[in-house]
């Protein structure tokens, strides 16, 4: 039987032949699958850390419990109200009973003293604004409160607080023209920005103690919360 053996022409198309599977086994080593577990290497399907989505906070959570409203369907309620008026001594609305009847009452009244019979007759724009979101039924990511400082400073403490007007965000005023949270006078919604320097509003205990749209001037404007809509 004749023996095999390389000439150099077979000689060399082995080389190429070997060196062809070399180069296919590394194409294998260095696969996608392959890397999937080397030090430092991002699997294709799955986002880098830089696109990763941020987490999500308390508020975020629970608005995720809350049935979704937008803010569209906010000021529908709100709107449904301007009309209504406080008495001859400054009280006597919807809002104030529905506060005062509210386990938000007894908690101001330990942080701030007084009885909850006095807010009877007490300034309701904050009122006004945390009733609307028991109606819509989104109080939790509303907040509630009868003081304007507290309520916003609620929404900065919880992330959802800008300079940004946007239709449904609450809006806090001072009517000074400062941007201290301390120096707040009042607070309403946004219907929107008019783009001129100015917004329309829906507020409560405005005017001559009513309900009522109001435009006013975005100087006067400390900022805004935002309560967290769906769409």
């Amino acid at each position: 039987m004749a023996k095999h053996r390389l000439t150099p022409k077979t000689h060399y198309l082995a080389r190429i032949i070997l060196g062809a599977s070399v180069a296919l086994a590394g194409a294998v080593a260095t696969s996608p699958a392959a890397l999937a577990d080397s030090p430092g290497h991002n699997p294709l399907n799955a986002p880098p850390a830089e696109f990763s989505k941020p987490a999500r906070t308390a508020l975020q959570l629970e608005a995720e419990r809350l049935p979704r409203v937008t803010a569209q369907q906010v000021l529908d309620i709100a709107a449904n109200q301007i009309g209504v008026s406080e008495d001859s001594r400054g009280g006597g609305t919807k809002f104030h009973s529905w506060y005062m009847s509210s386990p938000r009452a007894k908690e101001t009244v330990a942080r701030d003293g007084g009885r909850v019979q006095e807010y009877a007759n007490a300034p309701w724009c904050a009122m006004f604004v945390s009733w609307v979101g028991e109606q819509a039924g989104i109080r939790p990511t509303m907040g509630w409160d009868a003081y304007t400082v507290t309520h916003a400073k609620w929404f900065k403490r919880n992330g959802q607080w800008g300079t940004t007007p946007s239709p449904g965000a609450v809006v806090y005023f001072d009517w000074a023209g400062g941007k201290d949270l301390d120096g707040i006078d009042h607070v309403g919604f946004v219907k929107k920005d008019n783009g001129d320097g100015t917004i329309t509003t829906i507020e409560g205990n405005t005017g001559n103690g009513r309900v009522e749209q109001r435009v006013r001037p975005t100087s006067q404007i400390v900022g805004y919360g935002y309560p967290i809509y769906s769409g």
